[in-house]
């Protein structure tokens, strides 16, 4: 029996060399490419039986020139990178990972949040520049210092990692807003809002929601103006939920305290992007995900999906 043919797309982001591809290679003949732009797509895949993908795009196009594709593996949960359509129609079986990173992007929340209440980086770039070498005192701060115990939490989106943010949250003594859609159970500790109130209310609000029609710019200038001149918004869902134009212009004129990005619009963003020039918004080059133990549960769920798919079963698909 001939071994499949299997594709992988782009696996720098996912392995830059710390973890082994040998239970997937044990599985089939693989072909595996750092990185592949989007003209090579079609090319790279026409003879694959299996396509693994993170952000390479598998547009109808590409799947029409692989007469032999029976399989779509993402490598990561949101799944926008493939037409599923054209891949239904084609009887090609679409997965995804559900859930791997949810530790990860909790603890970079907190990462954001800390910082932005300590100013970690800053008092640390000031000691590099011998600030608290030439100090009259003993300490000194540049910035306020805020306690997290007895502000509020707001979070947008209530799955695994709006869950798990609340459990931290709370572990922090902070008092936890919520909004979900459809109701899911809620702690004791948390209390169901709408949007509104959560905005208007919260100390800090993070953003766990899916990118939707109805979620794209979620945060704009109208709910902006609802949050404290003290409050922070953290992002490392996706870039389109902040009209980063409104978030640039409020974050200017102090309207807010400040924010943590882990996501933007445009990625990698153009070295003039707004927001990496503002001192109160500080941006991470979309790492909330990749930790080496995320990473590496990402990596065994994708292959334990291929595995299935070659047992004749289907697990994670999305079509």
């Amino acid at each position: 029996m001939s071994r499949p043919q299997i594709v992988i797309l782009d696996d720098y982001a996912l392995n830059p060399g710390d973890l082994s591809w040998q239970r997937l290679q044990d599985l089939g003949d693989c072909t595996i490419y750092d990185r592949t732009p989007p003209a090579d797509v079609a090319d790279r895949i026409q003879d694959a039986e299996i396509v693994l993908t993170n952000k390479g795009l598998v547009t109808r196009e590409a799947i029409a020139r692989a007469p032999n594709l029976r399989y779509v593996g993402v490598m990561a949960t949101g799944y926008n990178v493939v037409d599923i359509e054209a891949a239904a129609e084609k009887g090609i079986i679409v997965t995804n990972v559900p859930t791997y990173g949810t530790s990860s992007v909790a603890q970079m929340v907190f990462a954001h949040l800390l910082n932005l209440t300590q100013r970690v980086g800053d008092h640390s770039a000031a000691i590099h520049q011998g600030k608290w070498a030439a100090a009259a005192d003993w300490c000194y701060w540049d910035s306020p210092l805020i306690e997290l115990a007895g502000l509020t939490m707001g979070i947008v989106g209530f799955g695994r990692i709006g869950q798990a943010v609340a459990k931290l949250a709370d572990a922090f003594e902070m008092k936890v807003l919520a909004v979900t859609e459809p109701v899911v159970p809620v702690p004791d500790y948390v209390r169901l809002v709408d949007l509104d109130t959560l905005f208007r209310e919260s100390d800090a609000i993070t953003l766990h929601c899916p990118l939707t029609p109805q979620t794209d710019r979620l945060v704009n200038r109208e709910r902006l103006e609802k949050m404290k001149r003290t409050a922070f918004l953290i992002n490392t869902g996706r870039g389109p939920l902040v009209d980063e134009e409104a978030l640039a212009r409020a974050l200017g004129e102090q309207r807010i305290a400040g924010a943590g990005l882990d996501v933007l619009c445009q990625e990698p963003p153009p070295a003039d992007h707004p927001l990496t020039q503002l001192e109160n918004c500080f941006v991470t080059p979309h790492i909330a995900w990749a930790t080496a133990s995320s990473r590496r549960r990402l990596l065994d769920a994708v292959v334990d999906n291929v595995a299935a798919f070659l047992a004749g079963r289907t697990q994670n698909r999305v079509n």
